[in-house]
């Protein structure tokens, strides 16, 4: 299989090429040149199938060209070794709970795939693999503990300052090893560019064997896919049509279910649901797409002013923003809503985390709008790690799950930087002189 730059589809690479690059030279994704679709037959089958069998039978069929059997079955008995469990908060409402991993966020399953596959396809290389992040909270302690000790790799992350909860930058702040925190004086569009403009960088790249595990890095993206598959296989079988709404931020959680509903899963709808930082929800009740400085909020992994993976998106609809339009409704909610929302939810025996809770509300307003339907958000991390916005929504203490509390007693040790490419780059130059 060969994968193509969303800039240009005549520049196709290899799998390994795309994973290690993560951004083409032109600055666009890569997307597979061609996108498997799954029998009917099939998926109906992954309701009596494990979710590791569920992953075997998806990633084969997007990765069978470029990876033998046995390592399809080691990428994803590496990836799925906890549950994504569905729990039905209301009448036709459902939770697709992805905080099981080891980090207690959906990136979890994103970060071990990348992690395994990069280290399978850079295990004969002599040179020393640098992994850079951007993060605003969750991708941070995802990719972090995803590569923690992993021989050959490097991992350098880029946060905000002060923009990232407590319990988020512990995660990733702690830990040493092969594992560096640049504390960025900026937002986390700036952290984002730096990453961008070091792979753009053609005196760097000679120097240094550079890649990415956020979401524009294929190898992150991807595997998404496979809870979207595996939380319709476990929807009771009402005969509504079904539609998941997905607390978006950077947009490859989104772009990652479309995959799965372009592979043949018969997901009707698609919900965007955002902070106040809005561009996609504006864009998709009929603005232009325009980039817009970030905005903080309670649900900070969200605040995003330009998403990276909105060209993703457009691929996956061939440019057809009609299609695109029709396909996923946008809404989007401010702090206050957002904690009513968390508020409201604990009286039905059910405590959201302030992303989870923009999903929830997305997901009422499209069903209040439109009938028929059975919805699922997707509640994207435990509601232990925004504690404090958590606690302070509803009055009380929250009981931190044993390995959260323990990333706290950890010391963080972070390297600070101004928003400048030109220190970065200083100080990426000077990983090889170590």
């Amino acid at each position: 299989m060969k994968y193509f730059s969303t800039n240009n589809p005549n520049h196709k690479v290899s799998l390994p090429e795309a994973v290690i690059k993560g951004l083409a030279p032109d600055n666009g994704l890569y997307m597979p040149e061609r996108i498997p679709v799954l029998s009917e037959e099939l998926i109906e089958k992954f309701s009596k199938m494990s979710f590791q069998e569920i992953g075997y039978a998806v990633i084969g069929a997007l990765f069978s060209e470029d990876l033998s059997e046995s390592q399809i079955r080691e990428l994803v008995d590496h990836t799925l070794t906890f549950d994504a469990p569905l729990v039905e908060v209301e009448e036709d409402v459902f939770s697709l709970e992805l905080f099981h991993g080891p980090t207690l966020a959906f990136k979890d399953f994103g970060a071990r795939f990348c992690s395994k596959l990069m280290s399978m396809l850079v295990k004969k290389s002599s040179r020393t693999l640098r992994v850079l992040v951007a993060t605003s909270g969750d991708t941070g302690s995802a990719v972090a503990n995803g590569f923690l000790g992993v021989d050959g790799v490097e991992v350098i992350i880029l946060f905000p300052k002060g923009k990232v909860s407590q319990l988020q930058e512990k995660q990733f702040t702690t830990l040493g090893q092969n594992i560096t925190a640049l504390e960025v004086d900026g937002v986390f569009d700036d952290c984002q560019t730096l990453v961008k403009q070091a792979f753009l960088d053609a005196e760097l790249n000679e120097k240094l064997l550079l890649t990415s595990a956020n979401s524009i890095n294929i190898a992150r993206w991807i595997p998404q896919c496979l809870y979207y598959f595996y939380a319709f296989s476990r929807l009771p079988k009402t005969g509504k049509k079904v539609v998941f709404a997905v607390p978006s931020g950077n947009f490859g959680n989104l772009g990652a279910g479309i995959l799965a509903q372009r592979m043949g899963l018969p997901i009707d709808r698609f919900v965007a649901a955002t902070n106040v930082n809005k561009v996609i929800p504006d864009y998709l009740n009929g603005a232009f797409f325009q980039a817009q400085p970030s905005i903080a909020t309670v649900s900070n992994s969200m605040d995003v002013g330009n998403p990276s993976n909105f060209p993703r998106l457009v691929s996956l609809y061939h440019g057809d923003e009609k299609l695109f339009r029709e396909n996923v409704k946008g809404y989007f909610y401010d702090d206050a809503e957002t904690v009513k929302a968390i508020q409201e939810i604990q009286e039905k025996g059910y405590i959201l985390d302030p992303h989870g809770a923009v999903g929830y509300l997305g997901l009422k307003d499209f069903m209040t709008e439109n009938s028929g339907y059975v919805g699922v958000f997707l509640e994207t991390a435990h509601p232990g790690k925004f504690r404090d916005v958590v606690e302070e929504a509803l009055g009380e203490k929250l009981e931190l799950p044993e390995r959260l509390a323990a990333f706290l007693e950890g010391e963080k040790k972070v390297i600070p930087m101004d928003k400048s490419f030109e220190e970065f780059k200083w100080f990426l130059e000077g990983l090889n002189q170590i």
